[in-house]
């Protein structure tokens, strides 16, 4: 199992990432995306500190991530971001999407569709097909997501990068211990989004290597 989108103490989050990285762990998970709050304030310090915990993560049994999620950048910005945080080392780069539940930037999607820096588009709400198109051409991911409020546009989401040839990743935006699925449940979210059993087991079944790499 995989999450490539969580939140330590780092940024919003309730636990350690030491915390955070062992429930995932209890929970059956084998690669975690720790991915905190960034802008240009804090990217550097926040990658230098998951760094230190990548050991503690691996005696758990779990390969992480040391990532960042770029949120209320300014659309014109997240391209020199993705790009810094690329150079400083982060393994993954999510950008946070035009959610309907909060004030994200309009174009902040086409802005990270046209990125080659990033891997994720988290919870993106009213994507255009023109934008999931874009995020196919450029190997990212459209993310279904299990948070609550985030997870309203799942189904638009699931359908328009089905339309558009475009990868899905199912992540948790786990903030709380509360907010990490099981297996069971974490097959629920991408069912209920409208994905048949096949498409459910090839998402949730994604190799993250070659994702990574694409």
């Amino acid at each position: 199992m995989y999450d490539l989108h969580t939140h330590s103490i780092l940024s919003d989050g309730e636990m350690l990432p030491t915390e955070l990285i062992r429930r995932m762990a209890v929970a059956g998970y084998t690669t975690v995306g720790v991915t905190d709050h960034v802008d240009l304030s804090n990217a550097g310090s926040i990658l230098a500190s998951l760094r230190l915990v990548r050991e503690s993560a691996e005696l758990y049994g779990v390969r992480l991530l040391c990532g960042v999620e770029i949120t209320h950048v300014p659309p014109t910005q997240i391209e020199a971001v993705a790009k810094m945080v690329k150079k400083q080392g982060a393994d993954i780069v999510v950008v946070h999407g035009e959610t309907p539940v909060e004030p994200v930037a309009a174009g902040t999607n086409h802005a990270a569709c046209s990125c080659k820096y990033v891997n994720v588009l988290a919870h993106p709400g009213l994507i255009t097909l023109k934008d999931a198109k874009l995020a196919a051409e450029n190997g990212i991911a459209l993310e279904i997501t299990s948070r609550s409020g985030h997870n309203r546009t799942n189904g638009h989401v699931a359908r328009t990068a089905r339309e558009a040839g475009c990868r899905l990743v199912v992540d948790s935006d786990a903030h709380a211990p509360h907010d990490i699925p099981d297996k069971r449940a974490k097959f629920i979210v991408a069912k209920g989004a409208g994905l048949t059993d096949a498409e459910c087991k090839e998402v949730l079944s994604l190799n993250i290597d070659r994702f990574l790499s694409a």
